[in-house]
């Protein structure tokens, strides 16, 4: 494995890093859809190991212009819903806004950026698209855009530009594992690599052997994820695609999930 190196030191740490032995960084640039195909293996990963890992997603989009963004969002009036706003950096920020409501609120934006990313129909670079997926992620949006137009917000993504420097990570996506050693130098994969690579790094790490947890069924991934590749589902169970396909064309007859229409990958949702 060509692109595995050392990071010597860890870099803010959060808060709940070591309830688990492991942290993972996961270094993504949103507005490319190549950062989302390690999607499929972390989702793996979290269901097979997640009783030893935590994530951390670093906003590694390179921006050159990031305060001139800021000024010109910071500077629209009160009531203005930002739809004539369009920027590279707003997607990031957005993110970040999102996290402000938690982690699960973030989590929830971050996936359904990730889908309209790859459905390709809408400019997520647009604010008024920004605010859609807030709306059907649930966020409270008098919050979504007050912390949007927020110095915190702007700085919570500034902060991820510098673990991502400070950190040299210089390709995305790459993954950082720590253990829970703070001592310990980390682990950094540039590049996007099989199941079974990250796997062993894993068990490599803790220097144990790993238990897999048993996926759960097809309705309750659903429920978890929302939003599934047949590609994902298929490498979660470890079965055909082809199999994976007849199963959720099932669900779809029975009006449980619906098929989004998709050039890059064939995506399924929970209805």
């Amino acid at each position: 494995m060509a692109n595995v190196q050392f990071v010597t030191e860890q870099v803010a740490p959060s808060t709940t890093s070591f309830s688990k032995p492991i942290e993972l960084y996961v270094f993504v640039d949103l507005l490319h859809p190549d950062s989302w195909h390690l999607q499929t293996i972390i989702r793996r990963l979290q269901i097979s190991y997640g009783h030893y890992f935590t994530i951390r997603y670093i906003l590694s989009t390179e921006l050159s212009s990031l305060n001139v963004a800021c000024q010109k969002r910071n500077g629209c009036p009160v009531g203005d819903d930002f739809t004539d706003v369009s920027h590279p950096v707003l997607p990031s920020v957005a993110v970040k806004a999102a996290e402000l409501q938690g982690k699960k609120a973030g989590s929830r934006f971050l996936r359904k950026l990730q889908e309209y990313v790859l459905m390709d129909e809408k400019d997520v670079c647009l604010s008024s698209t920004l605010n859609e997926i807030a709306e059907h992620c649930r966020l409270d949006m008098v919050e979504f855009h007050s912390d949007f137009r927020s110095m915190e917000a702007s700085r919570a993504f500034q902060n991820d530009l510098c673990v991502t420097r400070e950190m040299e990570v210089n390709e995305v996506p790459s993954l950082v594992f720590f253990n829970e050693n703070i001592e310990d130098e980390g682990l950094k994969v540039s590049g996007a690599y099989s199941f079974d690579v990250y796997e062993h790094i894993l068990q490599e790490m803790l220097d144990d052997t790993l238990i897999a947890q048993d996926p759960p069924t097809l309705e309750d991934l659903f429920r978890r994820y929302e939003t599934l590749s047949t590609k994902e589902v298929a490498e979660i169970y470890e079965i055909p695609e082809k199999l994976a396909e007849r199963e959720l064309k099932k669900r779809m007859l029975q009006q449980k999930v619906a098929r989004l229409v998709c050039q890059r990958t064939s995506l399924w949702q929970i209805k």
